[in-house]
């Protein structure tokens, strides 16, 4: 059977988890390419991937580049028809990639079942709330894929502008997901493809970068994807609730609440400013579905 799917794996320091995840993959029914990006982990990643049986295809970085950015860097090294990103703390079962190719159809994506390692479901897709941030859904239809597990169409990847690879870490697959859309492709959620996923084991959700990382590439994704009035009402809002937080008696404990990470959100997103400007641009000529139509459709759910 002709192989159709590279399988993307991205590590860093991934040695406590990443030999469960080359298990389930070596396990797999469906032939297959395996590639991992090494963010130049030190922590006896790379003997372990020298080491294993898989012998899988490897390629260290000289430093760290995030998610996003390893996996743009792997969409260069791809030729197959489809892409498949795959969390190095993510285990899937046996038939995964077979469900997820067989039940594609016409889409341009099709993303996974991921579970908790108890069996309960900890995402189907990513939709979205009336301010523009993407959150993990257990429901379907879904308005994007879990970037944890998907499977992507190669070339169509690749016509929507790829991946942003400057975004680091958090909100690649919200904002891919997004120009899919705007280009007027459909995406899909195939729940029996099923992937045990060990959320958090590469970052830690509740940190000052995890906040960091999540408030500046929200409001990067809407000034690239969302419709203009909806951009500039939430990177209006944001700034307004920054510059009034000296003011306030209580404030929130949640780390994206203080002052000096959401300051430096906000330098982040000014100096990325240009480019996210640019990039919208190319976004708008690529695209066949308004922004105000792909809005209304999925944040009115």
């Amino acid at each position: 059977m002709p192989i159709r799917s590279t399988v993307v794996v991205v590590t860093w320091r991934g040695a406590a988890h990443i030999t469960a995840c080359l298990d389930a993959l070596a396990a797999q029914t469906r032939p297959h390419r395996l590639l991992v990006i090494d963010n130049a982990s030190d922590d006896g990643t790379a003997r372990l991937l020298a080491t294993h049986p898989s012998a899988p295809e490897v390629v260290r970085l000289p430093h760290n580049v995030g998610y996003a950015g390893a996996t743009a860097h792997a969409l260069s090294e791809v030729d197959t028809e489809f892409t498949v990103w795959l969390n190095d703390d993510a285990a899937p079962a046996p038939d995964w990639l077979a469900e997820l190719e067989d039940h594609l159809g016409d889409a341009a994506a099709a993303g996974s079942r991921l579970e908790h390692a108890d069996g309960q479901v900890q995402s189907l897709g990513v939709n979205l709330t009336a301010d523009g941030h993407g959150y993990d859904t257990t429901e379907t239809p879904a308005f994007g894929f879990c970037g944890g597990a998907a499977l992507i169409r190669t070339r169509v990847l690749r016509e929507v502008g790829g991946v942003p690879a400057s975004f680091f870490c958090y909100y690649e697959d919200t904002d891919t997901a997004w120009r899919l859309r705007l280009a007027g492709h459909d995406i899909v959620t195939v729940p029996t493809a099923r992937v045990t996923h060990r959320h958090g084991a590469s970052t830690n959700p509740g940190s000052d970068s995890f906040h960091r990382w999540n408030e500046r590439n929200r409001l990067l994704t809407l000034l690239r994807c969302a419709p203009a009035a909806i951009a500039a009402r939430e990177l209006a809002r944001f700034a307004a609730i920054t510059a009034l937080l000296p003011l306030k008696r209580h404030v929130p404990e949640a780390p994206n609440f203080r002052l000096g990470l959401r300051c430096r959100v906000l330098g982040e997103v000014a100096l990325r400013l240009p480019g996210a400007l640019a990039a919208r641009k190319s976004i708008t000529r690529r695209s066949t579905v308004g922004r105000g139509a792909v809005w209304a459709a999925w944040t009115s759910r």
